[in-house]
């Protein structure tokens, strides 16, 4: 029985996974869920601790997009997509001792854990466009890694013109680099002059701009898109199968995030059943779900500029969608709560339902020099370059875990050459960028800089668009 989506906030159409992959962001402002979770087949687990990587993920998913693809070519899209790879298993597992894993995400193209997503996202929003005889322009905001991905996956395609704002001079340069370094026609980068939220903001904010959205077809391919979010699934099954998760084992994972989309995957990932006994959410010293979980207010302060600007976000879209099964899938609350988040910066959840929370939940705050400890730390102890980010899911680990005899798995989510000078001054080695990228600092950028405004946004976007 095919999947259909459903919004946070239940005043959008219900769709089917085709029209939710070009549409992303719900008409009533909410974000798309399905509107039942599927379950993996009995013996699943058992059967992927063996099997290749591409043919887990098209079984994991094919549920979500049954019904809109052809099987047979959406198993070649994913087999197309994890070519791409650097490494035979796509997201390897690295020991690190005493029950920790390293669950390597940064093998694809552009170097970062995105790239498991949006290698096929690419391809799908190119089938569907090429069946449909239809253009989209995508938009959307990126902290660092999202943006080269996307890029990566959407640069070329006739159907698409991609538009990636990204917050000027608050990405590490390879970052910066990896997206304003491609100069195909359909790729457009803007720097504006803020911070990461205020572009999430700006890409919110033209989405509910109706006549705006309709006139140049906008979509989506961050992760409030939920393909992005389905494609994340799978690494969370892999790992806990090769784990053991097939004889029952339990597995516990660490996810450093900012906006909340790659632990949701996690949350997913259970919900289907995979053995998943704790979720530790790793943040810098943009804390603001760290300072949720202990307290059960989320309270937005000012971005602060950190060693893994990933996370240097203080909204965290995705949340919406584990706030929306914290309380039943009751729409009407998501809306009141989403709402006074927007208005007020502050939303609370009562005590009752932290608790349940509590129950599989935690995070823990890693400041810069923590950071360049743990790297530091993990050089000597494990032989293994962590960037900043991966660094501080492995110290949230080992602060949160709750019992050694789980094994505890922990997102990689960068390559630590996406940030060569905090590496180089935790352990003395400056990761080199791989062959493909070595000419990256000497090639010919391309964006434009515009001020933190919708209209400036709005205006650029359609000068560029008109013929």
């Amino acid at each position: 029985m095919a999947v259909h989506y459903v919004s946070t906030r239940g005043a959008a159409p219900v769709l089917d996974f085709a029209d939710v992959l070009l549409a992303g962001l719900a008409r009533d402002g909410g974000l798309y869920v399905p509107d039942a979770w599927p379950t993996l087949a009995p013996g699943a687990l058992a059967r992927y601790a063996t099997m290749p990587y591409a043919e887990i993920a098209t079984e994991v998913m094919w549920p979500f997009v049954a019904g809109s693809i052809d099987e047979a070519d959406f198993a070649a899209m994913v087999a197309d997509a994890y070519a791409t790879f650097d490494h035979p298993d796509v997201t390897p597992l690295r020991d690190l001792g005493g029950g920790l894993s390293l669950l390597e995400l940064f093998h694809g193209p552009t170097l970062a854990f995105k790239d498991v997503a949006l290698q096929l996202v690419g391809r799908l929003f190119d089938h569907e466009l090429s069946r449909r005889g239809e253009k989209v322009t995508i938009v959307g905001a990126t902290s660092g890694d999202t943006g080269s991905a996307a890029i990566e996956a959407c640069r070329d395609r006739a159907a698409i013109e991609i538009f990636i704002l990204h917050p000027h001079g608050r990405v590490s340069e390879v970052q910066r680099r990896q997206m304003t370094t491609v100069l195909s026609g359909n790729v457009h980068n803007l720097a504006v002059e803020g911070t990461f939220d205020d572009c999430q903001d700006l890409v919110k904010a033209l989405f509910a701009d109706e006549p705006f959205r309709d006139r140049v077809r906008l979509s989506a391919v961050n992760s409030i898109n939920w393909a992005r979010v389905m494609a994340q699934i799978v690494y969370y099954a892999v790992a806990a199968a090769r784990l053991g998760a097939g004889a029952g084992t339990p597995v516990a994972f660490s996810v450093p995030t900012g906006n909340f989309g790659n632990v949701f995957a996690g949350y997913g990932a259970q919900r289907m059943g995979v053995p998943i006994s704790q979720f530790v959410i790793g943040s810098n010293r943009n804390d603001i779900l760290t300072r949720f979980l202990e307290s059960g207010t989320m309270v937005q302060e000012g971005v602060e500029p950190t060693l893994s600007p990933s996370m240097d976000i203080q909204v965290s879209s995705n949340f919406e969608r584990l706030l929306f099964e914290l309380y039943g899938r009751d729409a009407d609350r998501v809306s009141e709560l989403m709402l006074a988040f927007r208005s007020d910066g502050v939303m609370s959840v009562d005590p009752e339902h932290l608790a349940v929370l509590h129950e599989q939940w935690a995070g823990a705050r890693v400041d810069d020099e923590e950071t360049v400890a743990i790297i530091k730390a993990f050089h000597r102890r494990a032989g293994v370059l962590l960037d900043p980010h991966s660094a501080v899911g492995v110290g949230a680990a080992e602060r949160c875990r709750r019992d050694p005899s789980v094994p505890m798995v922990s997102l990689a989510t960068a390559h630590p050459a996406k940030f060569p000078d905090a590496v180089e001054a935790a352990t003395g080695i400056r990761p080199p960028l791989p062959a493909r990228l070595a000419d990256l600092l000497e090639r010919e950028e391309r964006y434009d800089v515009l001020p933190n405004s919708l209209d400036a946004v709005r205006n650029h976007i359609d000068g560029l668009l008109r013929p």
